[in-house]
């Protein structure tokens, strides 16, 4: 029978299979500084003395910023813990994490387990790279499997080749305005047709970053001889394998772009789905251009800003700053006149790391028109509340830093055609590879790093008092905000939890913490978004035992039952009878988990019964029973 890539290497690392999920070997992880902290606290509780994965790589690019001794404290933590627990270690300026892990470690039909969202740009060469919350990939790093619903998987057939001044930002673009942010969920994106062979490596690695907007559990392109002159450049042609689907392989659902049709696109603020062509958006006044982020951050990407800006300024009106993904990004911009040409046209240039795109400096002005190379606009993000923030393709940035303008940048002339070298700078100094003797080392903590809470397990009965209502397609920046201000905590629960949904009701942890328990009420999409975990770790520590959601994000919704919080599905009259403020009965729970089905909830004012479900695997019903995934993972060690 004809196969996709997709079920090559889920077969080739099956270690369970039920009618609902996959349970696979994962062969790689990496953390990075945001969710590292916690995953290592999590690692060590699990009590283990060296992980078991084939390569565990611990990255710091996310909270950069050092305004107090929070963050170095954390690095200095992570540090330790990798060398400790056998981990590579991507030191502070190193790069951004799938930048980088692409560059140095990523290899075609391995499993790679991230504790970021955006872990699926690893598909651009060839691997099966999922996103999940620290502490699935603690337990990956224990040598646990890990499981997932079992996707559909959507042909995405590529023909031609993409026209001048048209981008692979512009593909993903296109298939977030056909889909929507919820359009993946339970999918993966399999890539294949004429078009594959004409997009590089890291062209790929944007598409599979953002399938990451789409909700997709991931995305993935074949590995071939593009992918093998990527590895030869990167002085590891070793670990190229050659993988594509089978000649006749039937997917669950076909999705066709003729990229030759394509045009230069822009996601509108607050979504990555509010896709419009740019020359729709011709003349509206922009204040910043940033150039950079997981997505848009390569040799490439910046070879072509440079060509771009060569000989010309950017415009007094606009703030211009470039972030290249990895050291050896920006050395490789130095080594010729890249570097030279960017800076000459008035950027500012910032550190190797996320940087503004996790909201870490860099906010627009007040009411301020911001276009970005990045993956997410959501309402706030970008650490100014009224800021409208556009998704685009490096050349349309470069285009608006040039104008102070929205502009198409087919009209600037002929489209600069940029050559990758054959070689790149291989300088593996930042890279610390876990020592012989790991038993040496000690562990150093600031006071900052504080121990994990706990849950006891799951009761039967819950009186819970509706803390929140919400919309559709709440987000993981809705529940746990980022930022310079709020990221510095986050190996502090108790410190952290201050914020959970400050953006919405900054009332709410008191609220919460009055209430005893309570739980949230929620429409569509509930958590899309980045994978932290902090967004359901916060929640259980100020009391929230349940979400009651028309629907929920597949990373947000494991986190929620990783730390023992019931993720109820709700009805659409049950959630419009509810209201903020009002109270309800959840009992037999227990009996429920057994059933993985419906669960009796009622109205405590009216004693009204609500049509809930929890449709769990039996898996998942087992961490909810012990009251989360550390408590689960205990049972079995003392078992």
């Amino acid at each position: 029978m004809a196969r996709t890539m997709t079920a090559k290497i889920i077969e080739d690392h099956l270690a369970h299979a039920t009618p609902d999920e996959y349970t696979i070997r994962i062969d790689q992880t990496l953390t990075q500084d945001a969710t590292g902290t916690m995953a290592y606290l999590e690692f060590e509780a699990i009590g283990l003395d060296r992980v078991r994965t084939e390569l565990s790589v611990s990255y710091v690019d996310h909270n950069t910023l050092q305004t107090g001794f929070e963050n170095a404290d954390d690095h200095r933590f992570l540090q330790d813990a990798a060398a400790r627990y056998g981990i590579w270690f991507s030191r502070p300026g190193n790069g951004i994490c799938h930048q980088v892990h692409l560059e140095r470690f990523g290899a075609p039909g391995k499993t790679l387990l991230g504790s970021d969202s955006h872990t699926p740009t690893g598909g651009g060469i060839g691997m099966l790279a999922i996103g999940a919350g620290g502490l699935d990939v603690a337990a990956a790093m224990a040598g646990m499997p890990f499981s997932i619903p079992r996707p559909r998987v959507a042909g995405v057939l590529l023909k031609s080749s993409l026209p001048p001044w048209v981008s692979a930002k512009d593909i993903i673009l296109e298939l977030l305005r056909r889909l929507t942010v919820k359009g993946g969920v339970g999918r993966i994106f399999e890539y294949f047709g004429p078009g594959v062979s004409t997009l590089s490596v890291p062209e790929r690695a944007t598409i599979t970053n953002m399938g990451a907007e789409l909700g997709a559990t991931t995305s993935i392109f074949p590995s071939d001889g593009v992918t093998r002159s990527f590895l030869a450049a990167q002085g590891r042609e070793h670990a190229w394998i050659p993988l594509q689907a089978d000649e006749g392989a039937v997917y669950d659902e076909a999705i066709e772009i003729d990229l030759s049709r394509l045009e230069p696109l822009a996601a509108c603020p607050h979504s990555p789905d509010a896709v419009k062509p740019v020359h729709e958006l011709a003349g509206i006044k922009v204040d910043q251009v940033l150039v950079g982020s997981c997505t848009n951050s390569s040799l490439k990407d910046l070879m072509t800003v440079a060509s771009v800006l060569k000989g010309r300024k950017v415009h007094k009106d606009v703030s211009f700053a470039v972030a290249p993904g990895s050291r050896q990004v920006l050395e490789m911009l130095a080594g010729g006149d890249w570097l030279k040409d960017i800076i000459a046209a008035g950027a500012r240039i910032l550190e190797t790391a996320c940087g503004p795109c996790i909201g870490m400096g860099q906010a627009p002005s007040t009411g301020g028109i911001s276009v970005r190379t990045f993956n997410r606009n959501f309402k706030g993000r970008s650490g100014t509340a009224d800021a409208g923030v556009y998704l685009a393709s490096p050349e349309v940035a470069a285009a608006c830093a040039l104008t102070g303008v929205f502009t198409d940048p087919r009209e600037l002339g002929p489209c600069p055609r940029v050559s990758v070298p054959d070689s790149f700078l291989i300088d593996d100094s930042m890279l610390d590879q876990p020592p012989a003797h790991p038993e040496r080392t000690e562990v150093r903590r600031g006071p900052n790093i504080r121990p994990l809470p706990k849950r006891g397990p799951m009761e039967d009965t819950l009186a819970l008092k509706i803390l929140l209502k919400l919309k559709d397609n709440i987000t993981t920046d809705d529940i746990m905000p980022a930022g310079s201000k709020i990221l510095p905590l986050r190996s502090n629960i108790d410190a952290i939890s201050q914020y959970v949904f400050s953006g919405i009701d900054r009332d709410f942890p008191r609220l919460a913490r009055e209430a005893g328990t309570g739980c949230i009420l929620a429409g569509e999409n509930y958590g899309q978004g980045s994978s932290r975990e902090h967004a359901a770790l916060a929640p259980m520590h100020l009391g929230v035992k349940a979400v009651l959601a028309r629907s929920f994000a597949r990373i947000h919704r494991s986190n929620l039952i990783n730390f023992g919080i019931l993720p109820i599905v709700i009805d659409d009259e049950g959630y419009s009878m509810l209201e903020q403020g009002a109270s309800v009965s959840v009992k037999n729970i227990r009996a429920a988990l057994a059933m993985s089905s419906s669960i009796e909830v009622t109205t405590v004012q009216k004693g009204t019964r609500l049509t809930c479900s929890l449709n769990l695997t039996e898996r998942e019903s087992e961490i909810l029973k012990a009251g989360g995934l550390l408590n689960f993972i205990s049972q079995k060690v003392r078992g």
